[in-house]
């Protein structure tokens, strides 16, 4: 299953130049990083990034990430969290969140 993250233009440079991240100061802080599904992750953007230019779409392959736990979040729902460093390898696809009428303009998402 592909899940996506949000990251901001710093936080992918540092990943790309890297090869793998913690992540976000957010997944630092809470001891894993966090993903969306393709359902959830236009109200991750909104809540969590209003406003922001200069963010990158990260896909992934939920399958391959490990240790990567479903936890409840957000309204109960069932949110993948990786309890270990997010490697560039691992990194399916990434391209850039334009910002468009004040909303985070998606790629079509699987």
């Amino acid at each position: 299953m592909q899940i996506y993250k949000i990251l901001r233009g710093p936080e992918w440079d540092e990943l790309q130049a890297n090869g793998a991240t913690r992540g976000a100061p957010i997944d630092v802080a809470d001891g894993y990083v966090h993903f969306s599904t393709a359902a959830q992750v236009t109200e991750t953007a909104a809540k969590h990034f209003a406003g922001e230019e200069g963010l990158w779409l990260l896909t992934l392959e939920s399958e391959e990430l490990s240790p990567l736990e479903w936890e409840p979040s957000r309204g109960g729902q069932l949110f993948p969290h990786l309890y270990g460093p997010l490697r560039l390898d691992d990194v399916k696809e990434a391209v850039p969140l334009t910002l468009e009428g004040g909303s985070h303009r998606f790629p079509p998402l699987a």
